[in-house]
């Protein structure tokens, strides 16, 4: 049975009066005035619509209907009488000649509001996500990725990028993070994976000859949620480009994202073409952070000389980095809950004092320094009104928990923050390698299809211990926006030999090589071209489109953060002859 309907209810205009009309969609709410006279606001995919009933018998019928039931709605457009300037319907109302019942809503009572479903707890709003769906402002924000997922899609076109699809099944292989496994039912102990990305067929397709690809790729990492990344699955906006280099990448999305970002944002402004350039090293040692939020103006200056030896323990021994902030105008016990701020975040404390209108050093760590004021006023460049935030431990503590003392400091001094933007940076000439986490033991440190700067030469020497290798940079670079990272890409290493040598570094041999990556290796051996690519985050994207908190709020069915499904069930129990039947036994 097709519900035809003549309207959507966001369309009735003043035009329409006089008209019968059909309206559907769902009996948002009803509110009776008396035995005879009720006002019914009927909202659909586009709006809502005031429907005035007026007999006894449809209202005696549409009492005994719950909210959020659908119906038909059949009657005549009028000017309302008490006009709401508020709603693009605000100047009509329909009469209804009759009304029917198309599905019903079982439960007197609903797990929340519908237009007040994002104050609802998160578990119960992933639970019921059809119903949190259904309010106009967690809607608009996936009808918001749509539109931007197309603006992609053409500007990616126009710019000559051939859209591929790869893979979802694929080979295991050390991309960084965890895979997601999938059991091969005609090979008994044998696993899929799902793609981490879709980086080596992208690499693949230029050695085919292909020049431009990109697709919508979706992702799959078995991490831990934070706020700007979903467990599980995520998707981006991949692109390789043959006989290209660094520079190429930058301009093709120097000129496809400023407009979009501009046109979908919730601000109007963005970073125009070129975007700054940042290495990396220059980025923590002067932001604290390889993602630097460049809406903020501080910077951070290196205070270790001057204060390092000033009788305060933390310091001594330390690297010392200092914030410092003009015209501030915090109270004592805003200045403690930001330190407290940091520490949560940072899990390292920050210390401070002030340089009043009176050009004394007061508060926090205040008679540390005021033995040698003259020198830290110089040194730091103070004038009076100054705020100096202060972080130590080693170099790479210190500056890390600086770059969180400027974030929230920059948060919290709106002189120092230009907000309502969009401030894109590159963050460039990453280290090759760096000490793993968990493992103690080098490990790449981006992508390990990278081209190192100096190339074979500079791996040789690393092997031979001529060089350290932590300090290998390579044509591996971020794209990074508001402080939020949208994106990593690089020059790939497109010469075997080159390959080798660089797996080497992480105790991987040729034969393994070989092994974990043998069409790549293969493919390079018959003549690859020079290539780059990049894949900015769809999700993330729109989440800075969107200002949203969260990553969940832009995505249409998210997981919660410990990768679960709480609508669907997932993941879930299968049954004993499922898994006999993929050789698998749980312990």
């Amino acid at each position: 049975m097709v519900q035809s309907r003549t309207h959507n209810c966001n369309e009735l205009r003043m035009e329409n009066v006089g008209q019968e009309v059909r309206l559907v969609g769902w009996m948002e709410n009803v509110r009776l005035v008396s035995a005879n006279l009720a006002f019914l606001v009927l909202r659909d995919f586009y709006g809502t619509t005031q429907v005035v009933i007026e007999d006894e018998d449809i209202l005696a019928t549409v009492k005994g209907w719950n909210k959020e039931s659908t119906i038909a709605v059949n009657g005549t457009v009028r000017e309302r009488s008490s006009k709401n300037p508020n709603l693009p319907t605000g100047d009509i109302e329909v009469v209804p000649e009759s009304v029917e019942l198309l599905g019903r809503c079982r439960y007197n009572e609903l797990p929340f509001q519908i237009n007040r479903s994002k104050e609802a707890d998160e578990a119960l709003r992933l639970k019921y996500r059809y119903l949190d769906l259904r309010n106009p402002d967690v809607k608009k924000n996936i009808v918001l990725r749509s539109n931007v997922v197309a603006a992609l899609r053409n500007a990616m076109i126009n710019e000559g990028f051939l859209e591929i699809t790869t893979p979802i099944l694929t080979a295991s292989s050390p991309e960084g993070a965890r895979d997601y496994l999938v059991p091969a039912r005609k090979h008994p102990g044998k696993f899929y994976a799902l793609p981490q990305a879709p980086q080596q067929f992208k690499q693949l397709l230029m050695t085919s000859g292909f020049d431009r690809y990109f697709q919508i790729a979706p992702c799959f990492r078995d991490e831990d949620a934070r706020g700007d990344r979903s467990p599980g699955e995520f998707y981006q906006l991949d692109m390789e480009m043959a006989f290209a280099g660094q520079e190429d990448v930058f301009a093709v999305l120097e000129r496809v994202l400023p407009p979009i970002f501009a046109k979908f944002g919730t601000f109007d402004r963005a970073s125009g073409a070129p975007f700054k350039r940042i290495p990396y090293l220059e980025a923590m040692d002067k932001y604290g952070s390889d993602k630097p939020d460049l809406r903020i103006d501080l910077t951070l200056q290196d205070a270790t000389e001057l204060l390092s030896n000033c009788g305060f323990g933390p310091f001594e021994g330390n690297t010392v980095k200092a914030v410092v902030v003009t015209d501030f105008e915090g109270t004592r016990k805003q200045i403690d809950k930001l330190c407290a701020d940091v520490e949560v975040q940072a899990g390292q404390k920050a210390y401070w004092f002030r340089y009043d209108e009176s050009s004394n050093i007061v508060g926090g760590i205040a008679k540390f320094v005021e033995p040698i004021k003259d020198k830290v006023v110089n040194g730091l460049g103070l004038r009076p009104g100054c705020f100096v935030g202060l972080t130590a431990g080693d170099r790479l503590t210190a500056q890390k928990t600086a770059g969180v003392l400027r974030s929230k400091l920059g948060a919290f001094c709106p002189n120092h923050m230009d907000a309502e933007q969009y401030a894109f940076c590159w963050i460039v000439d990453f280290p090759m390698y760096e000490i793993g986490e968990e493992s103690g033991e080098l490990e790449f440190c981006h992508n390990p299809f990278s081209m190192p700067n100096g190339g074979l030469e500079i791996l040789q020497k690393a092997a031979a211990g001529e060089v350290d290798p932590l300090t290998i940079t390579a044509f591996q670079y971020d794209l990074v926006c508001n402080g939020v990272e949208l994106s990593s890409g690089a020059v790939r290493n497109h010469d075997p030999e080159i390959m080798i040598e660089a797996f080497k570094l992480v105790r991987l041999g040729e034969e393994d090589v070989k092994a974990k990556f043998p069409a790549m290796y293969n493919a390079f051996c018959y003549g690859a071209p020079p290539h780059a690519g990049i894949a900015p985050g769809v999700d993330r994207m729109i989440m800075l489109l969107t200002g949203s908190e969260t990553i969940r709020e832009v995505i249409p069915f998210p997981m919660n953060k410990n990768a679960q499904d709480v609508m669907m069930g997932a993941p879930g129990e299968v049954t004993e002859a499922q898994l006999k039947e993929l050789n698998i036994k749980t312990i």
